[in-house]
């Protein structure tokens, strides 16, 4: 591995030095795209080699962690009648969410530990706090998103399904209220992402109602829904009333789910919606595709954030979009340091390296959803058809 952090280095010197030229997918020669390619294969080789007892020791350590945080959140909330009691306990319980959903939920339902062969932090056995039932979040993310990113048409995580983020989409008058729908998607995103997993929103438009494996997967999302609820708004606000801290643990609760959503709203939004970032047409993408085309389709239908090392813990190190989009099964601990080279091939090649710090990040993105809101302008140059 010392291989890899050598060219990272070599890449962010290179970056400095200058900037590139902007090329984008269709400016790519085939030979350029299979060397691609190969390069991006033989990086994952070598930390697919190089996994082992400090990896193990990382996702164990953050489980441990988080599983800490949430107990003295609790602790500390069944006394919160104080102010100082109740911003420790919101912010341990929030730490303890953002962790669950994230570094380690998101990441382990990836299959990114699967290779520790421990049952305990498996894909197929893995639970988290959240509304999204496991397997039906892997369909639609693992096995949806990730194979078909930023293809208009084929990946619903564009827009998250309901929101124009492309010149492409066509406009339609809905559109005008989607900064509004992108606010209250964010303070309710863990039920807009379980709606999404479902596909309820293909099932409507087909008007043929709902299957029975739907409506089983449907009561599984509100079984979940309901649990966490009642846990959060009821059982824990009714344990704090010895304490007379039962309203006080409420909104600890109540703040720390509209944190956590906010949060992972936000990190979603920087890593695939800010400006510069492609999107690509179904007919650039057929069943033909190389891995090479596919490598730099990920490659150019994402986006990083800037940062230090706490930042990407809490994103997930999904703050390194590019490189798990290009590596999504690598432990998400090695995002950070394959991420020089990743960089440095985009270099190479005169492609853009889209990274930013995530208010600058977040802000691009909001500006493009508020600007695809809007009808499309016509040219200044278009002339009336004649008949």
């Amino acid at each position: 591995m010392h291989g890899i952090r050598a060219r990272g280095a070599l890449g962010a010197m290179a970056f400095l030095q200058h900037s590139p030229v902007r090329r984008s997918y269709a400016d790519l020669t085939d030979d350029e795209v299979e060397e691609i390619g190969r390069t991006l294969d033989v990086l994952r080789e070598e930390v697919l080699a190089d996994r082992g007892t400090r990896d193990a020791a990382y996702i164990r350590r953050m489980i441990a962690v988080q599983r800490s945080l949430e107990v003295a959140g609790r602790v500390v909330l069944l006394g919160s009648r104080s102010r100082t009691a109740w911003w420790l306990g919101t912010a341990s319980l929030t730490l303890a969410k953002v962790l669950d959903n994230m570094e380690i939920g998101h990441n382990v339902l990836h299959g990114q530990w699967d290779w520790m062969r421990d049952p305990r932090i498996h894909s197929s056995t893995w639970d988290w706090d959240y509304a999204s039932a496991p397997a039906q979040w892997k369909r639609a993310h693992n096995d949806r998103h990730h194979v078909n990113t930023n293809v208009i048409g084929m990946d619903n995580d564009l827009g998250y399904g309901i929101m124009r983020v492309d010149e492409a989409q066509q406009w339609e008058p809905r559109h005008l209220v989607q900064p509004l729908l992108n606010l209250v998607n964010a303070c309710i995103f863990e039920y807009g992402i379980a709606t999404y997993d479902l596909d309820l929103g293909e099932a409507l438009r087909r008007r043929e109602g709902f299957s029975p494996e739907k409506k089983e997967e449907m009561r599984t999302t509100g079984r979940r829904a309901a649990r966490s609820a009642f846990r959060d708004y009821v059982l824990h606000p009714l344990l704090s009333a010895p304490t007379r801290s039962s309203r006080t643990t409420l909104t600890a609760n109540v703040v720390a789910n509209l944190a956590r959503n906010v949060w992972s709203h936000s990190v979603i939004m920087c890593g695939h919606f800010p400006e510069g970032v492609e999107t690509f047409e179904v007919a650039e993408v057929d069943e033909a595709e190389t891995r090479g085309r596919w490598y730099v389709r990920q490659m150019l239908g994402s986006a990083d954030i800037s940062g230090p090392w706490l930042l990407h813990v809490l994103c997930g190190n999904l703050s390194h979009q590019i490189e798990h989009h290009v590596f999504p099964d690598l432990p998400s601990n090695r995002y950070r340091e394959v991420a020089g080279p990743v960089r440095e091939l985009f270099e190479r090649h005169g492609l853009v390296y889209h990274s930013r710090p995530l208010l600058r990040q977040v802000a691009s993105a909001w500006h493009k959803v508020l600007r695809l809101s809007l009808p499309p302008r016509e040219r200044a140059d278009a002339r009336p058809v004649t008949a």
